[in-house]
C-alpha cells in the first residue's frame, strides 16, 4: 500500500477560529506603524522638519531599494531555519523588539534630524518590517493548501491590518505640525503595544511545521524564476503595477486634501471612512472570488477603483462631497487588493512544486514583499521630485497651474498603472480548477 502524504493532510486541514485570530492578530500592530510610514512621515519631515521634497522621496526610494537585498535573504534564511525553532515563528518574534525600537526612532525625531537620520531610521525599520512580514506571509499561505481557505487566511490577516490601520487614523490630527508630531507619538505607544500582545499570542497557538525544499531557495534561483516568463512573474508584476496605482494616490493623500481640496482637518475622517469600507468590503470580495474566481474577481475590483479615481483630478477647493464618493468608492474595491492578490500567490507555491520541484514560500512571499514596498517606495520617489521640480512648495501656498498639477498627479498614474494591471491578470491561468489539477498531480506523486 502507498504510504499517505501526511503532509498534505495537515497543511490542508481547515485552520481553526483561535489559530486564524491569532496568526491575523500579527496584522494588527505592523499596519498602524504602516500607515503612518506612508501618509504621514513624508509629509512630517517635510512640513515639520523642513526637509526637501526630493530629499525625502529620494531617501525613502533608497532606503526602500534595500529590501530587493534583504527581502530574498530573509526568505531565503526563513526557509533555512531549523523547524524545531519554528521556521517562521522565530523569525516573527525575533524581529518584534527591532520594530519597536526602529518605530520609536523613525516617528519621533528631534527638530535637528536631517536627511542622514531619516535614511538610517528608516532602513532600521525597513529591515526589521521585512524579517516579520516575509516569514510572516509565508507561514499563512503554510496553514492550509485549499484555494479558498488561502483566501480565508488572507481576508482574516487583512481584517486584522485594516483594525490597526483604522485605530491609527483615530489618533491622527493633522491641524498643525505639533499635532501630527502628537499622533506620531501615539501611534508608536499603539505599535509597540500591539506587537506586545499579538507576537506571543501568536508564538502559543499558531502551528509552525511546514517543510520546504532548501534547495531551491536562494538569490539564483529568484533570479532565474523572475528571469522567464511565468504565472508567478506575471502575477508579481500585475501586483506591482496595482500596488504603484494604490501608492501614488496614498503618497499624496495629504497634499492632496490640503492644497486641492484646502481641507486639511478631513485628512482623519477620509482616512477613516476609506478603511472602514475596505475591511466591511473584505469578506464580500472573498466570497465573490469563490463564485468568479480570485484573479477575475481582483480585476472587477480594480476596474471599479478606476470608475471612481477618474473623478479625483478634476476636484478643487471646497469639494468635499465628491471626493467622499471616491474615498468610499474606492473603499469598497479595495478589499479585493488587499486579501486576494496574496491569496493567488499562495496558489503558486502548489505550481511550482508541480512545475519546477521546488517548494519554497519563503522565496515566494520574499519576492512579493519587495515587490509590495517597491510600489511605494516608487511612488514617494517619483512623485515628490515631480512635484518639487514643477515647483510645488509643501509649505506655503501654491499657484493654481501647481495645485492642479498636485491633482493629475494624484490620480492619472495610477488609472495607467491599474489598467496595466487589469490586461496581465484578466486571463491568468490558475484558476480554482487549474489548482485542483495541480493539487491532484502532486498527489498522485505524493509530494
Amino acid at each position: 500500500m502507498e504510504k499517505p502524504n501526511t503532509q498534505h493532510s495537515v497543511t490542508s486541514q481547515i485552520p481553526t477560529l483561535w489559530v486564524l485570530i491569532a496568526y491575523g492578530s500579527l496584522a494588527f500592530p505592523l499596519a498602524g506603524a504602516f500607515i503612518a510610514l506612508q501618509v504621514i512621515v513624508p509629509t512630517y519631515y517635510a512640513q515639520s522638519l523642513g526637509l526637501s521634497l526630493s530629499a525625502i522621496g529620494g531617501i525613502l526610494l533608497a532606503a526602500r531599494l534595500w529590501d530587493l537585498f534583504t527581502d530574498p535573504v530573509v526568505g531565503y534564511l526563513s526557509d533555512r531555519t531549523p523547524a524545531r525553532w519554528g521556521r517562521r515563528k522565530a523569525w516573527v518574534v525575533g524581529s518584534a523588539p527591532l520594530i519597536a525600537a526602529s518605530v520609536w526612532l523613525l516617528f519621533n525625531p528631534p527638530l535637528s534630524a536631517g536627511n542622514n537620520f531619516l535614511l538610517l531610521s528608516t532602513l532600521a525599520i525597513y529591515v526589521a518590517g521585512t524579517m516579520s512580514i516575509v516569514p510572516m506571509n509565508a507561514w499563512g499561505a503554510e496553514l492550509s493548501e485549499s484555494y479558498h481557505q488561502r483566501s480565508r487566511i488572507s481576508g482574516v490577516r487583512v481584517i486584522f491590518g485594516l483594525a490597526g490601520t483604522l485605530i491609527a487614523l483615530l489618533l491622527v490630527d493633522n491641524s498643525d505640525s505639533e499635532s501630527l508630531a502628537d499622533s506620531l507619538f501615539a501611534i508608536t505607544i499603539l505599535t509597540v503595544a500591539g506587537l506586545a500582545i499579538s507576537v506571543p499570542f501568536a508564538a502559543v497557538v499558531v502551528p509552525d511545521q511546514a517543510k520546504v525544499d532548501k534547495q531551491g531557495n536562494s538569490l539564483r534561483e529568484a533570479i532565474s524564476l523572475l528571469s522567464r516568463p511565468s504565472p508567478f512573474r506575471r502575477l508579481l508584476l500585475a501586483f506591482l503595477f496595482n500596488g504603484l496605482g494604490n501608492a501614488i494616490p496614498a503618497t499624496l493623500f495629504l497634499l492632496y486634501v490640503t492644497h486641492v481640496l484646502e481641507e486639511p482637518a478631513i485628512a482623519g475622517l477620509m482616512l477613516f471612512g476609506y478603511f472602514v469600507c475596505s475591511a466591511l468590503s473584505v469578506p464580500i470580495w472573498v466570497a465573490l472570488s469563490r463564485r468568479w474566481g480570485k484573479h477575475r474577481s481582483w480585476c472587477i475590483a480594480v476596474m471599479g477603483s478606476c470608475a471612481f479615481f477618474c473623478i479625483a483630478p478634476f476636484l478643487g477647493s471646497g469639494d468635499v462631497l465628491l471626493y467622499g464618493i471616491v474615498v468610499i468608492g474606492t473603499g469598497l474595491m479595495i478589499g479585493a487588493d488587499l486579501a486576494l492578490p496574496s491569496a493567488i500567490n499562495g496558489d503558486l507555491i502548489e505550481w511550482d512544486a508541480l512545475e519546477n520541484n521546488r517548494r519554497r514560500p519563503g522565496l515566494f512571499f520574499a519576492l512579493w514583499g519587495t515587490a509590495s514596498k517597491l510600489a511605494y517606495a516608487l511612488a514617494v520617489g517619483l512623485m515628490f521630485p515631480a512635484l518639487e521640480l514643477a515647483g510645488f512648495d509643501a509649505t506655503i501656498s501654491n499657484a493654481a497651474d501647481d495645485v492642479r498639477l498636485l491633482a493629475v498627479l494624484y490620480a492619472a498614474p495610477s488609472l495607467l498603472f491599474k489598467a496595466a494591471a487589469i490586461a496581465m491578470m484578466w486571463r491568468f491561468p490558475i484558476d480554482e480548477a487549474e489548482h485542483k489539477r495541480i493539487r491532484a498531480a502532486l498527489d498522485a506523486r505524493g509530494i
